[in-house]
């Protein structure tokens, strides 16, 4: 049972996960980062969930032809309602985490988010995680046939649990590390926080082949 844990942790798709984790890290301790680039790093996040959650609804169960039809309103309805949902979340992480550079109570559109990224310098990091999510969708969903029985009703409401779970607890850890007189020591231990609940989800979703009633992750 080690072997086979220690196995998990140290597969390709795991390491990457880690390592792109890891990079607020740099951000905090070497470009003095607070509380509103890891959480608006967290939330872009979701963005690249989302879009590669729309792929896997896409490529799932190719052969079966009537279900085409299925999966493009599928899709549509999730990038709709997902979309809003993730608006919404930003708008919050804006609202409360912002600082004079962004602003408070503002509009959510790419021009802010641009804005942001550039002024924390989060290319890096936020192309580090959609390697990571890429990665895993070309090497688990795809090439281990995942997608061959996903069922896109599952896949389509799949992202909306790890972002309650991960992102409750992420703001509240928040509001808690603007509180303390150590915010960088408590933003570290805040990413390798998340980084045991992104191991847990994934080992959780891949440790067997899914069936036809199950969700591919």
């Amino acid at each position: 049972m080690r072997i086979r844990a220690f196995s998990n942790l140290t597969s390709p798709s795991a390491l990457l996960l880690i390592a792109a984790n890891l990079v607020p890290l740099y951000g905090v301790f070497a470009l003095g980062w607070q509380v509103f680039p890891v959480l608006l790093l967290f939330w872009l996040e979701n963005v690249i969930v989302g879009l590669f959650n729309v792929l896997r609804i896409l490529f799932a169960r190719p052969d079966e032809v009537f279900t085409w039809f299925a999966k493009f309103f599928l899709c549509a309805f999730f990038i709709v309602h997902y979309g809003m949902f993730t608006s919404a979340h930003g708008f919050f992480i804006f609202s409360f985490f912002g600082n004079r550079n962004t602003g408070p109570n503002i509009l959510i559109d790419a021009d802010v988010v641009m804005d942001a990224l550039v002024h924390y310098r989060l290319g890096i990091p936020a192309l580090a995680l959609f390697i990571s999510h890429g990665f895993s969708f070309v090497a688990n969903y795809i090439g281990k046939g995942e997608y061959k029985t996903a069922n896109p009703q599952f896949l389509m409401m799949r992202p909306y649990g790890r972002i309650v779970v991960l992102h409750v607890t992420i703001i509240f850890g928040g509001f808690l590390v603007m509180a303390l007189d150590a915010p960088a020591a408590a933003l570290a231990l805040l990413i390798l926080f998340k980084i045991g609940l992104d191991l847990r989800t994934h080992f959780k979703d891949h440790k067997r082949r899914f069936t036809a009633d199950e969700v591919a992750a």
